[in-house]
């Protein structure tokens, strides 16, 4: 058989003393990177991507493939601990994670979430080797027109997955989607939103925006607490893994969002983080077992789903990019940089010209997450003993990581100032009771929709019935359009009290 085979190569390739050092050392940098707040994979990568010219290509490419997917993996840890996303990826695991956190639940929380991960981590993989081929043929029917109707359905979706009102949920993702415009504009180089501020003309970062709203925002906001009400760190710890009820609740949610994860994340454009946003729905959209928690109260699905859905979405992700050479996300772009640096084009051509590459790849996959799993799980423990430090110590760390990570990303202290004042924003958000997820959703894909949006109209010369008229297109507007009645319409407005529990 020619998978046992191609994996019998790879393997081989993968077991070499020198890759397997490699794998490890990915696997821990992005471990710490993710468990530090404010420094992501992209960055991490870019740093190291001019030490990996001496390496052999394949080494390489399996170092920066375990500091990509490690980094998934600590991400959750400072989302559930300190409630700081510093991964796209985390956001929504954020939101029951952190909350368990504080019911004392943390060490439950990180193991769901390393557990999911591994699982999810694993299928992935397995995917991308069975079906790297066929599953190309879907990613080959997606044109601009389908990316945006795509992009439509993900900002419907949170819609429906905010908690809370309507109204206030459409009003973060469209300023979410107006933040994303500020800057140059790529077609012709007008510099949008910036007010004469040169500093603006790139754009406000991603991590800039998550650091201000979720961090500093959370640290203004229990500063403004008498200190007995602050239950952020004052819970007990009651035990570090996952009861036999918490396994029979997470079983179930894992495998919906590995499945999730697997599917989307081979589609260029994100949908990795698709998958986290749409994993969460659907959990949310299950109906709770008697005496389970509420959703957004600390219910261990709402760590397991999301965090197997990204993780799966991070393996299957590099199906476009090794089959097609299409980067869907910019952690996958420097990885085009780095086989580039290496002489390697990517795309079709890779399995059959650099068959130990590509499969080599693919082992340590395998290697990696089963490494991820003994680092991580035995590491609970310490991560834990971070809610046993006084607030009063802890604050200061955390501001001081979030600006050392937010500096490093672009060495600039214009950055550290913006982290503030989104610091002061997030606080306001939290006064008014709005959820910032939906708010960071729209501002990472409004420049994307802005952009399949102008191609879409460039192929059709400016005819917008492409949207409807192409059948893929036309199906997910269809169940955007299905959503928007279902959450809007007084008549069916209860089922939707019913599917999500309003967080106090």
């Amino acid at each position: 058989m020619d998978l046992i085979s191609n994996l019998s190569i790879g393997f081989g390739v993968a077991f070499t003393p020198i890759n397997l050092l490699y794998c490890f050392v990915g696997c821990l940098l992005g471990t710490l990177i993710g468990v530090l707040p404010g420094i992501g994979p992209v960055a991490t990568i870019a740093m190291l991507l001019p030490a990996t010219y001496a390496l052999p290509p394949v080494s390489a490419l399996i170092m920066l493939a375990g500091i990509y997917y490690g980094a998934q993996y600590g991400g959750s840890t400072t989302a559930i601990l300190v409630n700081l996303p510093g991964e796209s990826s985390s956001v929504v695991t954020v939101i029951d994670g952190y909350q368990m956190a504080r019911q004392g639940r943390a060490g439950p929380a990180l193991a769901a979430a390393g557990l999911g991960s591994f699982f999810a981590g694993c299928v992935g993989t397995l995917i991308l080797a069975a079906f790297a081929a066929p599953l190309t043929e879907v990613a080959f029917k997606f044109g601009p027109a389908e990316y945006f109707s795509l992009m439509v359905l993900g900002l419907i979706g949170a819609v429906v997955l905010a908690s809370g009102s309507l109204i206030k949920a459409i009003g973060m993702i469209v300023l979410g989607l107006l933040l994303g415009l500020v800057g140059t504009d790529v077609n012709s180089g007008v510099a949008r939103f910036s007010f004469d501020v040169p500093e603006l003309t790139d754009g406000i970062g991603f991590i800039v925006i998550a650091m201000g709203v979720f961090g500093y925002g959370e640290i203004i906001s229990n500063l403004g607490k008498h200190a007995d009400d602050r239950e952020v760190f004052t819970a007990k710890v009651t035990g570090l893994f996952p009861t036999k009820e918490d396994f029979r609740n997470m079983i179930p949610a894992v495998l919906r969002g590995t499945a999730l994860g697997s599917a989307l994340g081979i589609l260029p454009g994100g949908g990795a983080l698709l998958a986290s946003f749409a994993a969460y729905t659907v959990e949310k959209k299950t109906k709770l077992h008697p005496g389970e928690v509420p959703f957004g109260k600390g219910n261990i699905r709402g760590v397991a789903a999301p965090e197997s859905a990204n993780n799966a979405g991070s393996q299957t992700s590099f199906i476009p990019l090794l089959t097609l050479g299409i980067p869907p996300n910019a952690v996958m772009a420097l990885m085009v940089g780095a086989m580039t640096i290496h002489n390697i084009q990517p795309g079709p051509q890779v399995m059959t010209s650099n068959p130990q590459l590509f499969w080599g790849l693919i082992a340590s996959m395998w290697i990696g997450n089963a490494m991820l799993v003994i680092l991580n799980l035995p590491l609970i423990g310490i991560w834990i003993k971070l809610l046993g430090v006084p607030y009063r110590w802890l604050f200061p760390a955390i501001l001081l990581f979030c600006a050392i990570g937010v500096y490093s990303t672009n060495n600039n202290t214009w950055d550290i100032w913006m982290v503030a004042i989104f610091g002061v924003i997030g606080y306001m958000f939290i006064k008014l009771g709005a959820e910032p997820a939906p708010l960071l959703l729209g501002f990472i894909l409004g420049p994307m929709m802005e952009e399949n949006l102008r191609r879409a109209m460039l192929l059709s010369r400016g005819d917008w019935s492409v949207f409807i008229t192409r059948p893929l297109s036309a199906s997910l507007l269809a169940v955007a359009l299905l959503l928007v009645i279902i959450v809007a319409l007084p008549a069916v407005k209860h089922k939707r009290e019913e599917a999500f529990v309003e967080v106090d």
